[in-house]
This record gives structure tokens, sequence and C-alpha cells, in this order.
């Protein structure tokens, strides 16, 4: 099943989107994943409601782009002030904390846009898979590879499928910031088993 892509936007929709996308995570902040109403977002981004459900047909679909927009946004914050450890491993995961601590800053933004991920369905899939390219971005950038093997891609995979699950448990209580450091550390050993040098 391909989605077409869709034709780039012009200015004012661009503007325009970035206005919805500000509205939905300061209503999030505020209140969580309950507190995005529809008609609430259209409201404060001064656009039509049937507008908005043009650009995001459901408040899952809205608060999945607005996690690729907060992980973009963090992307360039970790541009800025790259990650200082000496290996591929050591980078990956503090990367990862500083992100997850940025989370942690807005706990109710952050539980909104996890539940949202949770709740996706396939017709979310799109808004779901640039979230997933984005983290993979975040995890290379900060491993500093361009051309990864196929091995170490699989490494990603399963360093963002931890890093989700770990963001889940912390947010429903059931992890302490000290385990999800110990697991993000220990899965992102699997990067230096998996390098060229580890064959």
């Amino acid at each position: 099943m391909s989605h077409t892509a869709s034709p780039p936007l012009t200015e004012r929709q661009e503007a325009r989107r970035r206005r919805i996308l500000h509205a939905s995570a300061q209503l999030a902040s505020r209140g969580g994943f309950d507190a995005v109403q529809m008609r609430e977002v259209a409201e404060s981004s001064q656009v039509a409601l049937g507008t908005l459900y043009r650009y995001f047909p459901s408040k899952v679909h809205l608060l999945v782009a607005t996690m690729q927009d907060q992980l973009e946004h963090m992307h360039g914050t970790l541009r800025k002030k790259p990650p200082a450890g000496d290996t591929a491993a050591e980078r990956v995961a503090e990367t990862l904390m500083r992100a997850f601590r940025a989370l942690q800053r807005e706990p109710n933004l952050a539980d909104a846009m996890v539940r949202a991920l949770t709740f996706a369905d396939r017709s979310v899939s799109p808004e779901v898979d640039q979230v997933s390219r984005q983290t993979t971005v975040i995890i290379l950038d900060a491993m500093g590879l361009d051309d990864p093997t196929p091995a170490q891609l699989s490494a990603v995979r399963v360093i963002e499928h931890t890093w989700h699950s770990a963001l889940i448990t912390w947010l429903s209580g059931r992890a302490s910031i000290a385990q999800v450091k110990i697991d993000i550390e220990t899965v992102c050993r699997l990067i230096d088993l998996t390098g060229p040098d580890a064959r």
C-alpha cells in the first residue's frame, strides 16, 4: 500500500500547520490527552474546524504529528550541543536521556503524545512512520553514522522500541528515571556489538 506524497505546503499552509501544532502542544501541556479537543485547537490556532480536520483527521493524528514536531525541535537543540561520550553507545544513551528529560519537563504533553502513539491504528501509519524516522535520525546522528550496516539499523530499531516502552513505563509510574537510564544504557550497548569492528 503506497502513500502518495502530498504536495508540499505553501508558506501560508505551513504557518497554519505550525499554529495548529503549537496550540495542540499547549493544550496537552496544560491537561494531557483529554485536554486536546479539536474545537479548542481550532479556536486557539484561529483556523476553521473543517480546515483543522483537513490537516489532521483526528486527535490521534494531531498528537502523533505534535510528537514528530517536538522530536524535530529536540533534534535541532541536540545538534547545537552534541553528546560528548567517547563511544557511539555512550553518545546515543546520552542523547536519548536528554530527549527523555525534555519530555519529563512536560509530563502532561509527554503522556498525551505517547498515548496517541499507543492508540494509533493503521490510518495514522504515515504520521507514526515520521516519528520513527525522526527518532532513527536522532540516534544515527548521535552515533555519527551516515551509512549504517543492516545489523546496526536493527540495533537502532531495538533501541527505539526500548526508548518508547521506557517512556510508557515511566509515564505510568512503573519505572523510575534511574531505571530508565539503566535500561537505555544497557540497550545502547547493542551498537558496539553490531559495529563493523564487532564481526
